[in-house]
């Protein structure tokens, strides 16, 4: 880590941008003036060690780096590596973390003493802060900002606590158990065994049993004595594995980190990581940096998932995160789901991992019978089906798949009518407030604004003055109450945003779902309909085809095998075509050669930079960006949803914009210039900081969401 030389020699404060943030010491003495005996009462610095290294809490980027103290006599006992103390500076006491101490400090001044140690635990080990160092440098962030991510708030009550008794080694090994069904599954559990670090991108088998192949890879880790972390989207699949890993492991061998137990008990359980207590830890993205000790094996999950972005500074993702911790520590790293994301494609191509993947024998014999309908479909002859939307061919696999348990049906939106249009015109229903789009909650009420709120009971058309509306895009809510009357006296149940079913028996019901809130059912489903294919693969968004077909897959992989599938999509389309072949690799390997044609990510490393023009204008000025990066816009940002409500900047009654206009630049450069890119926009960053920019930009590097 970069460390603090003190106030350079030769000119002012004025001449070097930032300085006058810097903690402020007194003037070095002369040499050879007599010492003053200490006043009574006064601080006397440590006899060993006398100088702290400190990261104070500051997420400034001018000044991420950390700062000499010195550490009181006092406290010598209790400041150790890895402790939290509070520090002045700038004038005010903050927070801040000693990273180490040492018997000298290159600063010429005076140093100022630590004020206090707030908790003697050490809290950062010395793996996670050179982690969050490196993390920080990927995406142009601070150390600050990725230390808050790493270590929760303290608890002292938790801390005074006696640690648990570490639990018995495990008992000898019980085969390979379900990573028998993949050709280079023994071989994988087999590495991980003696020791060795085998990085794997696996693509699972349709059906329940990926739980217990994380489960029995974690207990292989853990039999050749080194720790294991998995990484999961969200806490129903946490509660999936949680349970595996019970069933594998046994009691009090491994810990769930997740925010539903409240803080303090989070707390606790990462403490007893921490101390060593447990070595397994099954968790949502937060728990990528738990402080595993000896970490032998990293598991994430469906590492497409969206939910795993983070959306705090500096947006580190976990799949980067866990592999730069396998590379750090040594360990192995299995990358995992359904489907196969194209930055998992790259990462085989490079030859960094190697593909761990069933044959096509046995995919033929697990997977779902999958069947596609165009939206111009036939519909079924029964009056309610057609008021249900649904094809034929669905409403028919859907009444016989009744017969013997639950049928999932998939919808891409949520709510009751999240999009109107003009009865007559079909012109986009819009408040006339602030030209949001209208939306109806359910069949009684009036439509609304989903943006501002207000109600927009005496809606016209702004094209013909026409009154009436009608569906754009129908809800979850909407297609379980049309399902009722298509199917009458079968109980229709909804997994959505407001209530998520975690596991349903295998009665007979229609489950309404949106993307993510399936449940799992006792057996499997009978069937499954994925409506309003449309909807997913018309997203103005890069990854709209894969993330389609990974909410496809996902849910067709709760269904029993062969059964049916019917998607409402145009069969000639690429991604139907994977899904009914059950060959998500073909088709991320397309894809990825698509993108390295057009220059997108993950063939290339890309920067995002959202701010005001000038702003933007401004961090581009500064940074010395590499000689083949390519600068793709400004372009205007259209406002968030939900941007405008309550803001009166940013509309008025008539729709006029009068806030500050919003730009997106693109940076893009070749994967081998992607450090350069980080540090020359972290430099800038550093530059405007110093100067006080009253203005800020967004940076993000690698971001999911590009157009």
């Amino acid at each position: 880590m970069t460390k603090a030389r003190g106030e350079p020699a030769g000119g002012g404060a004025d001449l070097i941008p930032g300085l006058d943030d810097l903690p402020r010491a007194e003037p070095a003495k002369p040499a050879g003036a007599a010492k003053k005996q200490p006043k009574k009462g006064a601080k006397v610095p440590a006899g060993e060690l006398p100088v702290a290294r400190v990261a104070v809490d500051v997420p400034l980027p001018h000044l991420d780096r950390p700062f000499d103290y010195l550490v009181p006599a006092k406290l010598d006992a209790q400041a150790v590596p890895g402790c939290r103390v509070r520090v002045r500076f700038r004038g005010q006491l903050v927070d801040g973390y000693l990273l180490e101490r040492v018997a000298e400090s290159d600063f010429a001044g005076t140093l100022m003493y630590v004020e206090r140690v707030t908790s003697p635990e050490p809290v950062l080990t010395p793996q996670v802060a050179a982690l969050a160092r490196e993390v920080a440098d990927r995406y142009a962030g601070t150390f600050a900002d990725v230390v808050r991510l790493a270590v929760p708030p303290r608890h002292a009550r938790a801390e005074a606590e006696e640690p648990p008794e570490p639990p018995p080694p495990l008992e000898e090994d019980a085969g390979p158990g379900p990573w028998a069904e993949y050709p280079a599954g023994p071989s994988f559990l087999a590495a991980l065994a003696e020791g060795r670090a085998p990085h794997a991108v696996w693509t699972a088998l349709p059906g329940p049993r990926w739980t217990d192949a994380i489960a029995r890879a974690v207990a292989t880790a853990l039999r050749a004595g080194r720790g294991a972390l998995v990484v999961l989207a969200d806490g129903r699949d946490v509660a999936r594995v949680d349970a595996a890993l019970t069933a594998e492991l046994g009691e009090g061998r491994h810990i769930a980190l997740t925010a539903e137990p409240g803080p303090a008990e989070r707390y606790r359980r990462w403490l007893a990581v921490l101390r060593g207590t447990v070595r397994a830890v099954v968790g949502t993205r937060a728990a990528m940096f738990a402080p595993v000790a000896d970490l032998g094996l990293v598991v994430l999950w469906d590492d497409g998932d969206d939910v795993h972005a983070e959306p705090h500074a500096p947006y580190p993702h976990p799949r980067e995160v866990l592999a730069l911790r396998a590379h750090r520590s040594g360990a192995g790293a299995l990358i995992g789901g359904f489907t196969r994301t194209t930055d998992a494609t790259r990462l085989v191509e490079t030859g960094w991992a190697h593909a761990l993947a069933p044959e096509r024998a046995r995919i033929r014999q697990v997977m779902p019978r999958v069947r596609y309908v165009g939206e111009e479909g036939e519909l079924a002859r029964d009056a309610a089906a057609r008021t249900a939307r649904l094809p034929n061919i669905a409403f028919q696999a859907a009444r016989r798949a009744l017969e013997d348990g639950p049928v999932l049906v998939q919808v891409p939106r949520r709510g009751y009518l999240p999009g109107l249009a003009c009865g007559r015109c079909r012109t986009p229903a819009r408040c006339a407030a602030c030209q949001g789009p209208l939306a109806l909650p359910s069949s009684h009420a009036a439509p609304y604004c989903r943006w501002c709120g207000r109600i927009a009971g005496d809606w016209r058309c702004a094209e013909c003055q026409y009154f009436q509306v009608r569906a754009v895009v129908v809800g979850a809510k909407r297609t379980a109450e049309e399902l009722g009357r298509a199917f009458p006296g079968v109980p229709v149940r909804t997994s959505g945003r407001d209530a998520i079913l975690g596991r349903i028996g295998g009665e007979r019901a229609l489950v309404v779902a949106t993307p993510g809130a399936e449940p799992v059912a006792e057996g499997g489903f009978t069937a499954a309909l994925l409506l309003d294919g449309w909807v997913l693969l018309g997203r103005a968004d890069l990854r709209a085809g894969e993330e389609a077909l990974r909410r496809w897959m996902n849910a067709a992989a709760l269904v029993r095998s062969g059964g049916p599938v019917v998607v409402a999509a145009d069969g000639t389309l690429p991604q139907v075509q994977a899904l009914v072949r059950w060959d998500p690799v073909t088709y991320a390997e397309r894809e990825l050669a698509e993108r390295r044609d057009a220059g997108f990510p993950p063939a290339v490393r890309m920067a995002s930079l959202t701010g005001t023009p000038a702003a933007i204008r401004d961090l581009l000025g500064d940074a010395r960006l590499p000689d083949a990066a390519e600068v793709l816009g400004p372009v205007p940002v259209p406002p968030a949803p939900g941007a405008q409500k309550g803001d009166a900047r940013k509309g008025d009654a008539g729709g006029r914009d009068r806030g500050p206009e919003r730009e997106r630049a693109l940076v893009r450069v070749p994967q081998r210039d992607g450090p350069a890119l980080a540090r020359a926009l972290k430099e800038a960053r550093g530059v405007r900081s110093a100067r006080k920019a009253a203005e800020a930009v967004r940076v993000e590097i690698d971001p999911l969401e590009l157009i």
